[in-house]
Order: C-alpha cells, then structure tokens, then sequence
C-alpha cells in the first residue's frame, strides 16, 4: 500500500478501529506496552516500519536512513531500558529531514522541549536527560528487526499510533484491515448516533433477546449475539 493511501485511510480511523479489525479478521493484535505513549497528545503516526537496534551509538540510526523511504517511521529498538535515552533532537531532526513519518522508541527520549518544536510525532517510554550510558557490540540483524515489547518487527511491518498508542500490522494484510476498521467505525457511529438520538445501545443490539437466549444456552455469548444482529462494540 502507498503511503499516501495510508495516511488518508488512516486519518478517518483509530488505532482502536485497526486492533477491532484484527480481532475481527483473527489477526494477532500487536500493541506496544501501554507506557510507550505519543510525546504530544494528539499525534498520529502511520507508515512502514524502519527497524534499528540501538547498542549505545547513534550511528545505528544515520545508517538505517540511509535506506529510508518518505513515509517510514523509525523503530529504536533500546530494549525497553528506563535508565539511558537513545533518541534527541538531533535524530529527530534527521529523521524529519529525511521523509520520515515518525518515530517509535522502545526505551526513552531526551531533548524534549526541542522534540516539541520540532513536530516530528515521537512515541516512547518517556524521557530522561541522560543519553547512552555504555557502548556494546551491535546485535546482529540490527537493521533487520526491531522488539517493541513481546513483538518482533521489521519493513514487513506498518506501525499506527494515536492516543491510544501504538499497533503494529502486517503490511501484506492492511487493505483488508483498513476495510474491516472503517466497517466497524461506521457502525459505532451509526450506534452512537442512536444514543444520542435518544435509543439506548441495550435496544439496538436487542440485549433483552441475548438475556433470554443466555437463559436457554448458557453457552451463548454476547459476541456471538453481536454477530447474529451486526454489532460492533466488542469486535
């Protein structure tokens, strides 16, 4: 998918709509921890994961742009650590001026006044104001995959933050997820609308039929229920 499809799919949905979506399609819902939070609420970021692993230079970073593509969106691999940053101002400012489309720190920031000023949506753990602490060897693979949490990613992968945080989505798959997402945006809208209309979400989704149902199968459950009468709150 291009990135400009991307971004203009992306811009009427959540992050919450895509991880519905693949719960929907029985696709493994990849989100990042909930610490690792936008920088500037309000941000949004979606593009193709550019993976590096951080070892205590800088140097992993300039040389995964060099295989950068507009739209691409840095994931620093730092290992979750809470003691050290890997990421300022001035990687921001190189990734900016390379295209990208944002960046994905699993580990702390630092710079943050001017990370600010300089707009680039940064998601992280935080922010701390010292930078690398040590200098190990570079894993190998380190441009190939990066970690967020319990999930391995790489340039098969797109990443999508919002304020409700970051997922992670096979590339392959994403014009059926985007699909599946704003089916189930239209839906919450319409029920939503409803609501306010004045018609309880009890009596849209005919939740006395499901009680009763329950009482004659135990085994029944709401979401089965919300397939049978097209809902959408759970998936």
């Amino acid at each position: 998918m291009e990135h400009e499809e991307l971004l203009r799919r992306f811009a009427t949905l959540t992050t919450a709509h895509l991880a519905d979506a693949c719960l929907r399609t029985r696709t493994p819902v990849r989100c990042a921890p909930p610490p690792l939070r936008a920088l500037t609420p309000g941000s949004r970021l979606a593009g193709r994961v550019l993976p590096a692993r951080h070892a205590g230079s800088v140097d992993v970073f300039l040389e995964a742009l060099e295989a950068a593509a507009p739209g691409d969106v840095l994931v620093a691999d730092n290992g979750g650590r809470t003691d050290e940053s890997c990421v300022g101002d001035l990687v921001a400012l190189e990734a900016s001026a390379a295209g990208l489309a944002g960046i994905v720190v699993w580990g702390l920031h630092r710079d943050t006044a001017d990370l600010r000023e300089i707009g680039l949506p940064v998601f992280s753990l935080g922010a701390t104001p010292t930078g690398p602490l040590r200098l190990d060897a570079r894993p190998d693979g380190a441009l190939d995959s990066a970690a967020v949490g319990e999930w391995t990613v790489g340039p098969a992968d797109l990443v999508l933050g919002d304020d409700d945080g970051v997922l992670f989505l096979p590339a392959a798959d994403a014009a059926g997820l985007l699909t599946c997402a704003e089916t189930i945006r239209d839906t919450e809208r319409r029920q939503a609308d409803r609501i306010r209309a004045g018609v309880p979400l009890r009596r849209q989704l005919d939740f006395a039929a499901y009680l009763a149902g329950r009482r004659q199968n135990p085994a029944l459950t709401f979401r089965d229920h919300l397939r049978a009468v097209g809902g959408a709150v759970e998936e």
